[in-house]
């Protein structure tokens, strides 16, 4: 569920070998620290750097959300975590809660509001919380991750799972996030500056995509604004099985917020449809858990070169005539910082 859920000692000594390890190279010429699962990409205009804040990892930082940085967007390094321990009131709200998974970094008035998930594999026991920054470059002294709290929280008695967040404002400004997984499909609640948490009076939650069929996989929403659509990016299938994962990233469209979402073929993403963008290819096994900054789109994949770990990887985004994204090859993953997504 884009999440990393590693907690046996194979495991963690594996994410120990990942973070530890010299600089490795990837398809599409990224090098260094490429260890991040559930990437959150924010893309550095030209002279600026650029980060992807990660799942953390229970023996890392405390469990918290891991960041990670590169001078180019091709050679990136570990950067530390957003804090040092799991707020305890969430140790609290979610029991077990081990680590905290897929976040999402989204910048308005100044300020950087970062979205993440507390959980626990196979329940729907979850919280998704908010913490905000006026900066990302730990050299400033304003810099400091401020506990918001609770956005949204789900438990047994719901029918849907309150993770993997994603946030888009609409043409009038205002804050939607996308969210969920597994039980009834990806949901949608509105938001409110400058707090970033629900608004006042804001009706029940929106459902954005359903596939109609047990185990309903689709998770991992992400939505860009671009041209008069709305594009919904899914990840449909099982993650975090490394080579024996099926993820795979799913989109459709919307000429409004709220929906209805449907995709190249006309099919409703409520009624099980959805194109697929990309699937399992050669040894990148099981892509997903993707985000998009600017023209480029930031996932995570497991390596059948290396035994199944995870990796993050980048590419560029193009456009059809037609309005509807495609990948560029790898070697264009970060060449062209011209943004034609808006979000």
């Amino acid at each position: 569920m884009r999440i990393a859920r590693l907690v046996t000692l194979a495991a963690l000594l594996a994410v120990t070998a990942l973070l530890t390890a010299p600089a490795t190279a990837a398809p599409g010429g990224l090098t260094g620290d490429l260890a991040a699962h559930d990437p959150a990409l924010v893309a550095g205009a030209p002279g600026q750097p650029w980060y992807v804040f990660a799942t953390g990892e229970p023996g890392v930082g405390g469990g918290t959300i891991q960041i990670r940085t590169s001078v180019d967007g091709r050679t990136w390094r570990f950067a530390g975590t957003v804090w040092d321990a799991i707020p305890e009131w969430l140790r609290t709200a979610v029991p077990g809660v081990g680590n905290l998974w897929a976040p999402e970094l989204h910048r308005h008035g100044g300020t950087y509001y970062l979205y993440y998930a507390a959980s626990v594999f196979g329940t729907n026991t979850s919280v998704i919380a908010l913490a905000t920054n006026t900066t990302l470059d730990p050299a400033d002294p304003h810099y400091t991750w401020v506990d918001r709290g609770p956005v949204v929280r789900s438990g047994p008695a719901d029918e849907f799972n309150a993770i993997d967040p994603g946030v888009v404002e609409d043409e009038h400004g205002t804050p939607w996030m996308a969210f969920g997984s597994f039980w009834s499909g990806i949901r949608m609640v509105r938001l409110e500056w400058p707090s970033g948490l629900p608004a006042p009076g804001a009706e029940g939650l929106v459902r954005l995509a359903d596939r109609r069929a047990d185990p309903n996989a689709v998770e991992a929403a992400y939505v860009v604004r671009r041209g008069g659509w709305y594009y919904l990016f899914t990840s449909w299938g099982q993650c975090c099985k490394g080579l024996e994962s099926d993820y795979r990233i799913v989109v459709g469209r919307s000429a409004a917020v709220t929906g209805p979402y449907a995709d190249r073929d006309g099919r409703r993403l409520l009624d099980g449809g959805g194109t697929t963008l990309l699937a399992t290819a050669g040894d990148r096994v099981g892509p997903g858990g993707q985000s998009v900054s600017g023209p480029t789109i930031a996932y995570h994949y497991y390596d059948a070169t290396a035994g199944g770990a995870y990796r993050m990887a980048l590419r560029r985004i193009g456009w059809t005539g037609d309005g509807w994204p495609v990948l560029r090859p790898d070697d264009r993953a970060v060449d062209d910082r011209a943004s034609p997504a808006e979000h």
